[in-house]
């Protein structure tokens, strides 16, 4: 019995799709999410091109604030910042009345606010007036501190005390509370020695630049008396507020007019009493602020420049109106011997003499200054290499300015390089180093050629080589900059290991 088979039905083939539709959605959906996005009909709103770059015009909703919306740093309470701000504007004070230039007044504000919790201030430094401003946020006004700087005085000790204390609370070992009242301390304390023993380094000073410039004989005892009595009538005139211009006038002539009666009474037998004006005038040159007055304008702080540079000429002019008339009152009372501004040119047997003198002018500057022992020594020894650098060049034979700025750039240089291991204020040494070599003997001679001959070509020279000398102590300062931090790499490294005693490791002021 056969048994018949169906034929299997067969099944539709199935639709093609092509690879855009795999990835739409099937048509049944997409047509009913359409139609449920779909506005109704009257409530469709034609929008044209205008339409849609116009501005909403209805009432928008409001929105709510934050909670927190304050902008800015967290600062410590009010009473502390005011602390604070008056703190570092004071030790700004003395910095700056000892001499210091503006960019490093500023760096060590700026450094003082933010280790004691003041991270954005801004610091605003001219020649008599310290600003410094807080920024406390969005929500508070900026707490803002004006101290103006009245009085200027050379006092060594009080600025190494300073930047000693600005040390610790660098590296917080002070709190702020005791860094003020040790401050306070520091401002009104006595000098560490007595007036006389600064009258006997200003007389010793003036004996030792005779020396440097080839004088012998009675030549430094009587530069030593002259410039010690001078001393004295300055800080007698001092007394009764007499401005420092008259106190200048008044130091060149009593200089001048003794030497020009010790030449003509024929007490002591001088070879060359133009050293005796040349000592006096570089001893009252010496207390003027000329390094920092070419640091500003290096740096950028113009204003400040200008007026110390303008205290610097008007000083100075004084000193030359105090020489010219001496000189004119001589003539006129018919003196016939003057100190004939010549001196001879130094030879090669003299070189070591000429730094002994070195060494002893700049320490006696530091000592006059109030230095104490260490940085009287590290001066000595910037005197040493300026005096033995200038001499050098000028047995050679090169010009005065250049020697000048060169053998300055060697006491810079090597002051920025040892004085901050020996914790010792650059600045001391800067200023001591150059001492010996500022133009006393140029601007008398320059001086009595004007009178003579009414030519400035001298004083104008004598002008160029003061600006070499401080210009050649902050050259020096910026060449010691990485040789300082290549130096300060290479003790970290050698550090270990330890033989006794933990190590310092405190940042230092750079």
């Amino acid at each position: 019995m056969e048994m018949k088979l169906k034929p299997r039905a067969r099944a539709a083939p199935p639709k093609r799709r092509h690879a855009w539709q795999i990835l739409e959605a099937p048509a049944d959906e997409q047509a009913s999410e359409k139609r449920a996005q779909r506005p109704p009909r009257e409530r469709r709103i034609r929008q044209r091109a205008w339409h849609i770059l116009e501005p909403p015009t209805g009432e928008l909703p409001a929105v709510e604030p934050l909670q927190e919306t304050a902008i800015g740093p967290e600062l410590p309470d009010e009473a502390t910042v005011h602390l604070v701000l008056d703190l570092v504007t004071r030790i700004g004070e003395v910095q700056m009345a000892s001499g210091a230039g503006a960019s490093d007044v500023t760096a060590t504000i700026l450094a003082l606010t933010r280790a004691l919790g003041l991270p954005h201030c801004e610091v605003d430094v001219i020649f008599t007036s310290i600003t410094v401003s807080c920024l406390r946020g969005s929500e508070l006004p900026p707490v803002t501190t004006l101290r103006v700087v009245r009085s200027r005085s050379l006092d060594y000790t009080r600025l190494s005390e300073t930047e000693r204390l600005v040390q610790q609370l660098l590296r917080n070992r002070i709190s702020a509370t005791d860094a003020y009242t040790e401050l306070h301390r520091i401002t009104d304390a006595r000098h560490p020695y007595p007036r006389w023993v600064s009258t006997l380094a200003w007389g010793g000073m003036a004996a030792f630049i005779t020396l440097l410039l080839g004088g012998t004989g009675w030549v430094p005892f009587i530069s030593f008396v002259i410039s010690a009595v001078v001393d004295r009538l300055g800080r007698l005139l001092n007394k009764y507020a007499l401005p420092f211009f008259f106190q200048q006038v008044a130091g060149g002539f009593v200089a001048t007019t003794a030497a020009i009666t010790v030449v003509n009474l024929d007490i002591f037998d001088l070879e060359r009493p133009t050293l005796v004006v040349s000592a006096a005038l570089t001893v009252l040159l010496s207390g003027l602020s000329t390094v920092s007055a070419v640091q500003d304008a290096i740096t950028g702080y113009y204003v400040t420049a200008a007026g110390r540079m303008l205290e610097v000429v008007f000083m100075s002019a004084g000193l030359i109106t105090g020489v010219g008339a001496a000189i004119s009152m001589a003539t006129q009372f018919g003196v016939t011997r003057a100190p004939d501004p010549t001196v001879p040119t130094p030879g090669v047997s003299e070189l070591h003499i000429m730094t002994l003198a070195g060494i002893g002018a700049a320490a006696c500057f530091a000592l006059a200054s109030y230095s104490k022992v260490r940085p009287l020594l590290v001066a000595a020894a910037a005197g040493a290499v300026g005096a033995a650098a200038y001499g050098a060049l000028n047995i050679l034979g090169y010009n005065p300015i250049i020697g000048a700025f060169v053998a300055t750039t060697l006491v810079g240089l090597g002051g920025g390089v040892v004085a901050r291991r020996l914790k010792v204020t650059p600045l001391v040494v800067a200023v001591s180093g150059i001492t010996p070599l500022l133009p006393g003997f140029a601007t008398y001679r320059g001086m009595a050629e004007l009178i003579e001959d009414g030519s400035i070509t001298t004083l104008m020279s004598a002008a160029a080589i003061g600006l070499a000398l401080a210009a050649g102590v902050v050259f020096g300062e910026f060449l010691a900059q990485p040789v300082r931090t290549g130096l300060g790499r290479l003790e970290r490294k050698l550090s270990g290991p330890r033989m006794a005693g933990p190590l310092n490791t405190g940042r230092r002021i750079e």
